[in-house]
């Protein structure tokens, strides 16, 4: 299957509610899972890892746990089942028991779990018997993906010593760790930062002290750099997305920085932003994406879109994503005209020169199909060149349910005509 997707006058004006964030609706559930005292999460993400995650911890006596194409699931629940007693199988999709998970488990082994390699090492399914656990002080590459950082700190409360993690190199994923940390302090937990280092002691989760106490999820600001890569290759704009805070806990907040250099300014109102179009910075476009490597795929689009040359860093984790994402974008960008030059594992180099000369980006020629390789963020990402062609055609549409199923129903509130061919 695969949709057609365009937009007849290019103007985008109206509103949405955006998607809640899994990020935060993960993290959430397990904290509520850890915490003795019961509270509600309300506006919990809808996405296919937070239905996953939400299912498989309310299936008590199950053995066998499949998280699907679920990354943070497998991870976050890796360090979870190693702190509850019993034993369990987690297993996943082919391409989950192709991403590694070895930095996790020989971290979660250090503090004295339990846990075995049931095919290749290094790689899911995974048998953990899970009991209390010591904690103590363990060292890792500061580089590492933010998920096995988080995964940690969300357990370390319940070890027995604490958790100290002590970090070789810079750390690359500060924002999603923050937030981590911020929302266990919503729950009386608190970590410290020493410098290179991060140490939580022996504490309990505990929620707030109002009756009617529930931890409200934000709007997924991931989910909202679709809509600005939309904004930045539309005629006009005034869009208001409902749904999202500032200041806010999420890293990829920062999209409301980055694309003011393509010519998008963010009002924040009441519940949301507004985000209006203004004069873009025709010139080169450089940026470190190791803070929030998720929106790399979306600005890749603009910048092809618009022309303009590029340098992408901090690209590192983006190899062991849903697919090879450096990879899958060299193939589907060159499709519309555009050379990516894969420096190292970490950087690119995007050369407009080649989309000034496209017939398929200037002509707006029809027949331009984007394979998404199982990859949410492929779909929602190259959906936005529909504002630069007549139509864009992307295959498994639905891949999008992984963490925005509303996603074609919004754009088809926005004017877009999305339709299965």
């Amino acid at each position: 299957m695969k949709y057609s997707v365009s937009h007849t006058t290019k103007i985008i004006k109206g509103s949405i509610t955006l998607t809640a964030s899994k990020s935060e609706s993960n993290r959430a559930l397990i904290i509520q899972a850890l915490c003795t005292e019961k509270f509600e999460i309300k506006n919990l993400a809808t996405a296919q890892d937070t239905l996953t995650l939400n299912n498989i911890l309310q299936s008590q006596n199950s053995q066998l746990l499949d998280v699907g194409a679920a990354g943070t699931t497998m991870r976050f629940l890796t360090a979870y089942y190693s702190t509850m007693i019993g034993t369990r199988i987690i297993t996943g999709s082919e391409r989950m028991k192709k991403r590694p998970i070895g930095i996790l488990v020989n971290a979660l082994r250090e503090l004295g779990a339990q846990i075995e390699y049931m095919e290749e090492e290094g790689f899911p399914p995974l048998k953990i018997t899970g009991k209390a656990l010591r904690g103590g002080e363990i060292e890792m590459d500061g580089n590492v993906s933010s998920q096995f950082i988080s995964a940690l700190l969300l357990i370390s409360p319940q070890l027995q010593n604490g958790l100290v993690i002590k970090f070789k190199g810079e750390v690359t994923s500060r924002p999603y760790i923050n937030m981590t940390l911020k929302m266990m302090e919503e729950f009386r937990v608190y970590g410290q930062w020493h410098d290179n280092s991060i140490s939580v002691s022996k504490q309990n989760y505990h929620k707030k002290s109002e009756v009617d106490y529930v931890y409200n999820v934000e709007g997924d600001w991931s989910s909202a750099s679709y809509w600005y890569a939309i904004a930045a290759l539309a005629k006009e704009v005034d869009l208001t997305i409902h749904g999202l805070k500032h200041p806010s806990l999420q890293g990829d907040s920062i999209v409301a920085d980055v694309f003011s250099f393509f010519g998008i300014k963010t009002e924040y109102v009441a519940g949301g932003i507004r985000i209006t179009k203004h004069r873009v910075k025709d010139e080169h476009f450089g940026f470190d994406f190791s803070d929030c490597p998720d929106i790399a795929q979306t600005i890749s689009v603009v910048v092809s879109a618009m022309n303009i040359p590029a340098l992408f860093n901090g690209l590192h984790t983006l190899r062991i994503k849903e697919t090879d994402r450096i990879e899958a974008l060299k193939i589907e960008l060159k499709k519309l005209g555009t050379e990516v030059e894969i420096l190292n594992d970490n950087s690119i180099k995007i050369n407009s020169s080649a989309t000034n000369n496209s017939p398929k980006a200037s002509e707006g020629n029809t027949s331009v199909t984007i394979s998404t390789y199982e990859d949410h963020r492929m779909a929602m990402a190259f959906a936005a060149f529909a504002m630069k062609v007549d139509t864009i055609n992307i295959e498994h549409p639905d891949v999008v349910k992984k963490s925005y199923p509303g996603f074609w129903n919004d754009l088809k509130s926005i004017g877009f005509i999305v339709k299965e061919v």
